[in-house]
């Protein structure tokens, strides 16, 4: 998944970014109270990254997902 990628999936779960720190961005969904940060680079997140952004978020990859 790319860090764009990431980011959409995000935002459509009520993420919205609240500060950029180099090339790093912090996400806050102000319903749940839960923040991550996404670095912002051209390559792709490795699947631990992945997955921890996930899991700070709070969600979960469906099955079968890229």
């Amino acid at each position: 998944m790319t860090p764009k990628q990431m980011i959409r999936l995000l935002e459509s779960n009520g993420f919205v970014e609240v500060s950029q720190n180099g090339s790093h961005k912090k996400f806050r969904n102000h319903e749940t109270g839960n923040q991550t940060m996404v670095p912002f680079h051209t390559k792709d997140l490795t699947k631990p990254l992945e997955q921890e952004i996930l899991k700070q978020a709070g969600l979960k990859r469906r099955s079968g997902e890229k």
